[in-house]
């Protein structure tokens, strides 16, 4: 209710202002989340508890400044990042656009971050909360040795971090996306396997959207013949379905509701693609929940929305979980496991 009324007020401002006011409206929240992993729509993955399925997608908490917030307001995990191991400013401003008339965002921030020293810090004194509070992982832009880097965020945020996410499907960081490349990919998360070390928690893979069919069959093979713990399908895009707003020109990546059917047919491609062998999370114009619980029946262990929450507010979390908990039950499941690829 309080957000209805600020919305309008909200939509004034630059939206990178208005994603400020976010952050700091969630830190004068009480801290939150839950280690209760025994409600109607608890799940495992990857060895993981979550209450539900339901995450923070990565690009909202860039710093890692709001994870135990975002758990408080009904998220089932959150992803914090993408975190670079040193502190980058991104790209010029203006570099993020709502686009209300078509319910989504373009944005091209170029990892933005406070880096690894700050982060590391904050995430350190949340130790002992409960939560499952995913890492995800990028590379400085002009960084000499991109795979280096994500080995140095493996190691530093192994010990910190319910899972890892490595980002290599940005569109806003110039030649990142080649890291999809079967040769390369196969190395990367080699180095980062490696940096994490045997006992650290699972890695997660996050890819674009605009692959062929070739990079999924590769994608999918590497994922699992490494034994990553999820694939996280998909980032934003950089394909333009028809837009009507004024800032659909912008350049960067698409998100929110005309990512979609895309973002849909994605996790689709790959669910054949793995056979079911790997969890999948599905993220992408993710705004209510009959979206999130498509995705489930699409293959999805895990759903993540972000983008929505701009037009419709923190609330969204519990207003999805309560609704995936209905839809569970409308379709004659008892868990949301059993519900996962039935479509």
């Amino acid at each position: 209710m309080v957000y209805s009324l600020l919305r309008p007020l909200l939509s004034l401002l630059d939206a990178e202002q208005a994603h400020r006011l976010a952050i700091a409206g969630l830190k004068a929240l009480p801290l939150g989340g839950t280690n209760q992993a025994d409600g109607p729509a608890a799940t495992q993955v990857a060895g993981l508890d979550f209450p539900n399925p339901l995450g923070m997608a990565a690009g909202f908490d860039k710093n890692a400044e709001v994870p135990d917030a975002l758990l408080g307001v009904g998220f089932g995990f959150a992803e914090v990042g993408s975190i670079t191991p040193l502190p980058q400013d991104g790209n010029p401003r203006p570099r993020l656009f709502r686009l209300d008339e078509d319910c989504g965002v373009i944005n091209r921030m170029g990892f933005n971050n406070g880096g690894s020293e700050a982060a590391v810090g904050r995430l350190a004194r949340r130790a002992g909360r409960p939560g499952i509070v995913g890492i995800n992982i990028g590379a400085n832009k002009d960084s000499p040795d991109r795979q280096a880097d994500y080995a140095t965020m493996a190691r530093l945020m192994a010990p910190l971090a319910s899972y890892l996410a490595v980002n290599v499907s940005s569109p806003n960081t110039p030649g990142l996306r080649a890291l999809q490349d079967e040769g390369a990919l196969a190395g990367l998360l080699d180095a980062v396997l490696e940096a994490r070390g045997r006992a650290g928690p699972p890695v997660f893979l996050k890819v674009a959207p605009d692959l062929e069919v070739s990079d999924i069959d590769a994608i999918a093979r590497i994922a699992v013949d490494k034994q990553l713990g999820a694939l996280i399908i998909a980032n934003t895009t950089v394909s333009r379905p028809p837009l009507k707003s004024r800032h659909g020109g912008q350049t960067g990546g698409l998100s929110g509701a005309p990512l979609r059917d895309l973002a849909q047919q994605r996790l689709r491609d790959f669910r054949s693609a793995t056979g079911g062998a790997i969890a999948l999370v599905g993220v992408g114009g993710i705004a209510s929940a009959e979206d999130a619980w498509a995705r489930i029946r699409a293959g999805a262990s895990l759903v993540q929305l972000y983008s929505a929450m701009a037009f419709q507010g923190p609330g969204i979390a519990r207003a999805v979980t309560r609704g995936l908990e209905r839809l569970m039950r409308d379709d004659g499941f008892a868990t949301i496991a059993e519900a996962v690829g039935t479509e």
